[in-house]
């Protein structure tokens, strides 16, 4: 809520998303973000697997998907006035695209071999 200069009361705008998950209800909001930051986690979790290009150690991994998790936690907060969501989307979809036309293009060139 924000308190203008003649004392009222302003409801920040939201995300589509935001706002179709009931973030502006305060009785909704804890459920809202709880929908938002697991969202968050799955789309930050493929974008990663998409966009890193070699595999790491099982340690490695342990340690970096637990600080995605604690971070996504605060970008969960920015969710509900940034498309965070939606940009997370269109990079993976960007991601796997790229991802299958270079698996589309090594299996042709090894048919060419």
């Amino acid at each position: 809520m924000i308190l203008t200069a003649n004392n009222d009361v302003v409801a920040p705008d939201m995300t589509p998303i935001a706002e179709f998950l009931g973030a502006n209800d305060p009785e909704n909001f804890l459920t809202a973000f709880w929908i938002l930051y697991i969202l968050i986690n799955v789309l930050s979790i493929i974008v990663f697997n998409l966009g890193f290009a070699r595999k790491l150690p099982l340690l490695k991994n342990i340690v970096i998907y637990a600080a995605m998790l604690f971070g996504n936690m605060f970008i969960t907060f920015l969710a509900f006035t940034l498309p965070i969501i939606e940009s997370l989307f269109l990079a993976a979809l960007v991601l796997g695209i790229y991802k299958l036309q270079l698996r589309r293009h090594k299996q042709l060139a090894s048919e060419e071999e």
